[in-house]
């Protein structure tokens, strides 16, 4: 999920301020991952201690059909993989974690995100020595299945199937073999505590209507250049995308830069594809509220503000919980 340029300049007017902060769902963005390596069993962990309603997995698959927890379905940019199988790259220099068994995945050692150049993506992030792997779906449903029972907490899940078009054409099915993870766990329900997300809106349809998915889902929403999926997304961020999105998902999960209205974008007003979802009463969780990555000219609390305020969101992906907690918490007294 990227973080650029959201806003130049920022003007709230005091009513806005004023707004009362509703039901919000924070959800803790590839676990506590502005603290620890992203999807780390650790940094689930620490998600969980930090209080969120929701902890995120992304999923992609190994060469034995296992579902592991990555953002990406390359391994360079958060492992050691390049040092560990110099030869396993494919022809274009990337390494899939689809070419390696899961044996062989977890040999490997996890560290903060890296650019291509080897610098870190986000230069003030973890720096330790710690020794971290890569988890399976299943190792992270069940430790916060009993983090949930020592603690008599509820937090849910809000896992991601990444790329089903790409795995697809590997010859895996990898909505699939998640969905038949869900049932195992008493997970495909509309009342379990559990989103179901993917950019691909094709593969949304597909899970509804050939998979008999049942679980709460978001159509989650990108750019076309950024290649996610091959859906158009020009065409789904229109007030006629978002009334045939309703017709399969719960809610909607827009990058926080395309939500307002893009002739006027320091009028902070929403574009009118966000308010039909609204309408259509799709929950709005937008992606990624980041301390260390806000947009120009605007500060963490009038972010959030925005979010919980004037646009009535209904929850938010964030890298660190602890500050939104503490926002929600304070708007709420």
């Amino acid at each position: 999920m990227r973080v650029a340029r959201l806003f130049s300049v920022f003007l709230i007017t005091s009513a806005s301020l004023s707004m009362s902060v509703q039901a919000f769902e924070i959800i803790a963005h590839r676990g506590a991952s502005g603290y620890l390596p992203e999807h780390t069993l650790e940094a689930m962990a620490l998600a969980h201690a930090q209080g969120p309603d929701y902890i995120e997995q992304d999923l992609v698959l190994t060469r034995d059909s296992q579902l592991v927890v990555l953002h990406d379905i390359h391994l360079e940019t958060v492992t050691d993989v390049e040092q560990k199988f110099p030869e396993r790259a494919r022809e274009d220099g990337r390494y899939y974690a689809l070419d390696f068994s899961l044996a062989e995945l977890k040999t490997l050692h996890v560290r903060e995100r890296q650019n291509a150049d080897g610098t870190p993506v986000f230069s003030n992030r973890y720096a330790g020595n710690g020794h971290f792997t890569i988890a399976t779906f299943e190792e992270q449903l069940t430790t916060i299945a009993e983090l949930n029972r020592l603690t008599g907490r509820n937090i849910g899940y809000y896992p991601e199937i990444k790329s089903p078009a790409w795995h697809r054409a590997e010859g895996y099915d990898i909505s699939s073999l998640v969905l038949a993870t869900l049932r195992k766990y008493e997970l495909d329900s509309p009342t379990a505590p559990i989103y179901l997300q993917c950019f691909d809106f094709a593969e949304v349809k597909r899970l509804r209507n050939e998979l008999g998915a049942k679980v709460k889902m978001v159509q989650l929403i990108a750019d076309d250049e950024w290649g996610e999926s091959p859906t158009d997304y020009g065409a789904l961020k229109t007030p006629q995308g978002m009334q045939e999105a309703a017709k399969y998902v719960q809610g909607i999960g827009p990058w926080l830069g395309h939500v307002t209205q893009t002739s006027n974008p320091t009028s902070f007003e929403l574009a009118d594809w966000v308010k039909t979802a609204q309408a259509e009463g799709l929950h709005i969780h937008p992606y990624t509220f980041r301390l260390d990555a806000l947009p120009p000219g605007i500060t963490a609390e009038q972010l959030l503000q925005l979010i919980t305020g004037k646009w009535q969101f209904d929850g938010v992906f964030t890298d660190q919980v602890p500050p939104v907690k503490a926002f929600i918490e304070r708007s709420t007294d």
